[in-house]
C-alpha cells in the first residue's frame, strides 16, 4: 500500500511535544516525564512507543516521541491518571512549551 490509503488503513499515530524546562528542574521534571512514559508504554495496549529524548540544540530541551496504534488509542491516553499528574506539575516547570505536532506514521 502506499499513499493515503496506506495512511488511512495503518492507523498509527505519532505524536511529538517539545518542552523547554526550567533551569535547576530538569532532575524532578524527567522523573515525572519517565514515570508518564513508563505507565503509557505498560498500561495503554494503544500506546507503542513512548520515548523521552534530550534536544541537544535547546537548552533545557526535552522532547516526547510517542507512537499510538490510532488517534483513539492517544484520545485515551490524555485520559490517563499518569497524564493528569504529569500535566499538574507543567506550569512549575517550564520555560516553554512548543506546539505539539501530531502526524501519521506511513
Amino acid at each position: 500500500m502506499t499513499g493515503l490509503k496506506a495512511l488511512k488503513e495503518s492507523g498509527a499515530f505519532v505524536v511529538i511535544a517539545e518542552f523547554v524546562v526550567k533551569e535547576g528542574l530538569m532532575d524532578t521534571f524527567l522523573t515525572h516525564a519517565f514515570d508518564d512514559a513508563r505507565h503509557s508504554v505498560d498500561e495503554e495496549p494503544g500506546c507503542l512507543q513512548f520515548d523521552v529524548l534530550q534536544t541537544p540544540e535547546v537548552a533545557n530541551g526535552v522532547l516526547f516521541y510517542e507512537v499510538y496504534s490510532s488517534k483513539e488509542a492517544f484520545d485515551e491516553h490524555l485520559a490517563t491518571p499518569h497524564v493528569e499528574r504529569f500535566r499538574a506539575i507543567l506550569s512549575d516547570h517550564l520555560e516553554a512549551e512548543r506546539p505539539v505536532r501530531m502526524l501519521a506514521r506511513l
